[in-house]
């Protein structure tokens, strides 16, 4: 309504001509000058804390420096900012006790070559409601990303798809491996690989460490990508995984690759590049979003 730049009634006129006070134009909300200052409290007991306190300690924080504020005040502000606090995250790998767990077969072999050993594994994708999961397959030596899929459920079938896909073009591995989850001892999953005579390799309980390869490549998405763009939605998450998988499997140097692309280690054989080039893209192309219709998506509590 008021116009400070007006270029012929001033401030003063214009009030005179709306009936509005003079001062309530130049007046500067207290409130907004004190949520400014405890945004910049909350700020630092955040960054002290090593990213770590939720708003609850946050507020004990505050109190302690005599900054006497409603917890859900804090809640909003830290919205407003952007920032949460660690908390306990889905598990991705539960165990089922019915189901039959293999032995390790990675202790001890030198894995040298393209196809020698796929592993896999989930991870969650945290959404504004809710959660993703995200599965891949990798080939250990050149850490190539033969195949992914997305679903908002944990259920196998949608890792038993992505294995079919990888295997359809005739390449398969020699040994497979995963955790212990239950997506991976189903039956389902296991009889896709038997009846393409691969070995089926297990990470000891508890052993992370045992599918070292796959964890890191979560953690170079979740850093690069993930952190970097903030998913906004299911779709949104869709197309910057797909654009940041080309990216790593064809353009990405990796240090312990002697700086080539995963693809120029995996595709090495110019016999096999030729035979699957044309499959390799059409993997990225058509990858799709596992949404079974029976179940809503997952919501944090």
């Amino acid at each position: 309504m008021l116009e400070t730049n007006h270029h012929y009634l001033s401030i003063r006129r214009q009030c005179e001509i709306l009936n509005f006070n003079r001062s309530s134009v130049y007046y500067t909300s207290c409130a907004k000058e004190e949520d400014m200052e405890i945004s910049n409290q909350i700020y630092e007991i955040y960054l002290k804390s090593g990213c770590r306190y939720g708003y609850r300690k946050v507020t004990a924080g505050l109190s302690r420096k005599g900054f006497h504020v409603n917890h859900k005040r804090v809640l909003n502000l830290m919205r407003g900012m952007n920032i949460q606090g660690l908390y306990p995250k889905p598990r991705t790998s539960t165990p089922n006790k019915e189901h039959k767990i293999y032995p390790y077969l990675l202790k001890d072999i030198n894995i040298i070559r393209p196809n020698q050993v796929w592993a896999t594994d989930i991870t969650y994708i945290p959404m504004p409601v809710g959660f993703i999961y995200l599965v891949a397959i990798l080939d250990w030596h050149s850490r190539y990303i033969v195949n992914y899929k997305i679903s908002n459920t944990m259920e196998a079938v949608f890792c038993i798809e992505m294995l079919e896909e990888a295997l359809q073009n005739g390449i398969k591995p020699e040994i497979f491996n995963s955790d212990q989850g239950s997506q991976f001892t189903s039956s389902g999953f296991t009889e896709v690989l038997k009846s393409h005579q691969i070995q089926i390799s297990m990470d000891g309980k508890g052993r992370c460490f045992d599918n070292i390869r796959v964890e890191r490549l979560w953690r170079t998405i979740k850093q690069e990508d993930m952190y970097f763009y903030g998913y906004e939605n299911v779709r949104d998450a869709q197309e910057h995984l797909k654009e940041f998988i080309n990216f790593y499997n064809n353009e990405r140097l990796h240090q312990s690759l002697g700086y080539q692309t995963p693809s120029e280690v995996y595709f090495q054989d110019e016999e096999k590049e030729k035979h699957l080039n044309n499959k390799s893209s059409e993997i990225f192309k058509n990858n799709s979003l596992f949404l079974p219709e029976r179940n809503e998506l997952v919501v944090a509590a």
